[in-house]
């Protein structure tokens, strides 16, 4: 039996494909402690440049099974991960509303991770909830494989410049975060 580091990007594609991504994505999604320690944006991103880059001789990833592995694991896994807070046991939900803080914490590394079971602790309702985190699950899921299979059949080789890559997801992965502070901040400052 070989052993896969969960937490590597570059063996949990190799040894699993398309099912590692849909695995990997729905703990990070769903299962608060397992969650934090997993790459969602650093998986998900590579699996699309090797969707539009594995002719190395490697069995190359399916954009399709990509896509569709990534979405039913962010949907499933946010799903859960609010059945776990609703059973198991209260202020980004509160302070931004559901719909936003459900759609934009999707995209911010950890936030990501606890916003589901947050949003079952505290009670928010399952139809608003469902609708949002489908919404988030999808655009952020599709959107960062598409991106990396949009620069992978583009740029040549890139595969070189893999981490680097990764790097700027993630980076721009804490913008929206940043935004909503800067915008709270600015509301809250008296004027001068």
């Amino acid at each position: 039996m070989i052993a896969v580091n969960p937490t590597d990007s570059s063996a949990v594609l190799a040894a699993f494909g398309a099912l590692g991504v849909l695995a990997v994505v729905f703990a990070e999604s769903g299962l608060l402690v397992v969650g934090f320690f997993l790459p969602g944006d650093t998986l998900l991103f590579p699996a699309g440049v090797l969707c539009a880059s594995g002719t190395d001789g490697r069995a190359p990833l399916q954009l399709w099974q990509v896509l569709l592995c990534a979405a039913v694991g962010a949907v499933a896994g946010g799903q859960v991960g609010f059945l776990i807070g609703r059973h198991g046991g209260r202020a980004l939900l509160a302070r931004y509303g559901y719909g936003k803080a459900l759609v934009i914490g999707r995209f911010v590394p950890l936030v990501r991770t606890v916003l589901h079971p947050a949003a079952g602790a505290l009670g928010v309702p399952v139809r608003p909830f469902t609708l949002w985190q489908v919404v988030g699950g999808l655009l952020w899921s599709q959107s960062l494989v598409l991106a990396g299979y949009t620069l992978g059949a583009s740029v040549p080789q890139v595969d070189d410049w893999l981490l680097p890559l990764v790097a700027l997801v993630v980076l721009l992965s804490l913008l929206p975060l940043a935004v909503e502070v800067w915008r709270e901040r600015r509301r809250r400052s008296p004027p001068d």
